[in-house]
């Protein structure tokens, strides 16, 4: 099998007789954030943690594929200055664990390169430069600190004035190229750019953060469809931090309420926005500020995989003409609670969402749903819904 690896943890094995043969493809996304405060930050790299990880692949290996793609973001956590120095450590053990036995062969790619801010994006991934040639992979081996060199590498930052209010930022994207067997596509690694403010996502529909994102989404497909290479079927998944429209998901959830705004003593600007019954002894239904979506019921969000606030997540309607996804039916990707107790919770800081996701172009879409393959089962779900993985849940997609 000629093939060429993505991102982070990245693993093939066997050797299908095309893309539409059974048990083909599985592919997972993992945004590994931890709070340097947490306690999570010690549980990281710790045998907890892998034993976790492990389990998640041997969840994808019940499906038997024949690729497993892995994409992570922030690798090393928030704090990566002082988690990257045990991610080594954390990978070999990945590879030598009994839930990688099957793969005979890996290629892992880390951006650990966090000192150089004009390139550091906290993640990685596999794609030729001349993209005419396939090297084969053979043995598993792991390339990290000067991805920019790397010849089988295509890895690009964002630039600086796609998000001014940050200093420096970290987002961008990776993109790998693989042929198996008569089959050849890409795997692009994103992270997009967040909701920095609250109390800025709910001035107006859709917010200018979704304007922002939409900026840096488009400019990857561009890039990864302009005339350089030969173009190919491609999966893009990773982080996309796709947020609900604030405005009209505050709206609805507080259409009975009245709103009491509080502004700062010095400034005069707006410090937060609280939510009350009209009755009920005016209970606080939602309290909004920079950092806090304090809702008073969270089942929503959960009951039915919170599909009732589908209708507002619209950010990829703009793009319906160029990228595919299956039908979500898990709830909202982010933010769960760290506390390694409360793997069901969300915190308080944000409006619950569907920020990870797995999405493809109509050609990578046509791989699999072609009539002669209707009996074949698409998984797209997320692993561990009761397991605290930090402030992401791993998401996976898998062809049967």
């Amino acid at each position: 099998m000629e093939t060429q690896d993505p991102v982070d943890s990245t693993a093939a094995h066997g050797a299908p007789p095309g893309c539409d043969a059974n048990h083909c493809l599985s592919l997972v996304e993992i945004n590994l954030s931890v709070c340097p405060s947490s306690p999570l930050t010690r549980f990281f790299f710790s045998d907890p943690f892998l034993v976790c990880f492990l389990f998640l692949l041997q969840t994808v290996q019940t499906h038997n594929p024949h690729f497993l793609a892995v994409h992570c973001q922030e690798v090393g956590g928030k704090n990566y200055e002082a988690s990257m120095s045990h991610v080594d450590s954390f990978i070999k053990e990945l590879l030598s664990s009994d839930a990688m036995k099957d793969f005979s062969r890996a290629r892992i790619y880390l951006d650990e390169n966090y000192k150089s801010q004009e390139h550091f994006t906290v993640s990685a991934a596999h794609s030729p430069r001349d993209a005419k040639k396939f090297k084969k992979v053979v043995g598993k081996e792991t390339c990290s600190e000067t991805l920019e060199s790397t010849p089988t590498l295509e890895k690009e930052k964002f630039p600086q004035d796609y998000f001014p209010e940050c200093k420096w930022s970290r987002k961008g994207f990776i993109r790998t190229r693989w042929a198996l067997a008569d089959c050849a596509f890409d795997l692009v690694n994103i992270h997009l750019f967040h909701d920095a403010s609250n109390l800025v996502a709910w001035e107006k529909s859709p917010s200018i953060y979704s304007g922002t994102r939409q900026k840096a989404l488009g400019y990857v497909l561009d890039r990864i469809t302009d005339q350089r290479y030969e173009r190919l079927p491609y999966f893009i998944f990773g982080d996309f931090n796709f947020r609900l429209d604030s405005k009209q998901v505050i709206e609805s959830l507080c259409s009975t309420a009245i709103m009491q705004t509080v502004r700062t003593d010095d400034t005069n600007e707006v410090d937060k926005l609280i939510f009350r019954e009209t009755d009920n002894d005016r209970k606080v239904v939602l309290q909004l500020e920079k950092k806090l979506f304090s809702y008073v019921n969270q089942d929503i969000f959960r009951e039915n995989n919170g599909t009732s606030l589908l209708e507002f997540d619209r950010e990829l309607s703009v793009f319906k003409d160029r990228l595919h996804e299956l039908e979500i039916s898990f709830p909202p990707s982010y933010p769960y609670s760290e506390d390694c107790n409360l793997g069901k919770e969300y915190m308080n800081t944000r409006c619950p969402a569907w920020c990870d996701r797995i999405l493809m172009s109509q050609s990578a879409r046509d791989l699999f749903l072609k009539p002669e393959n209707e009996e074949k089962s698409l998984v797209y779900d997320n692993i561990g819904p009761n397991v605290c993985m930090g402030d992401h849940k791993v998401l996976t997609g898998a062809v049967l």
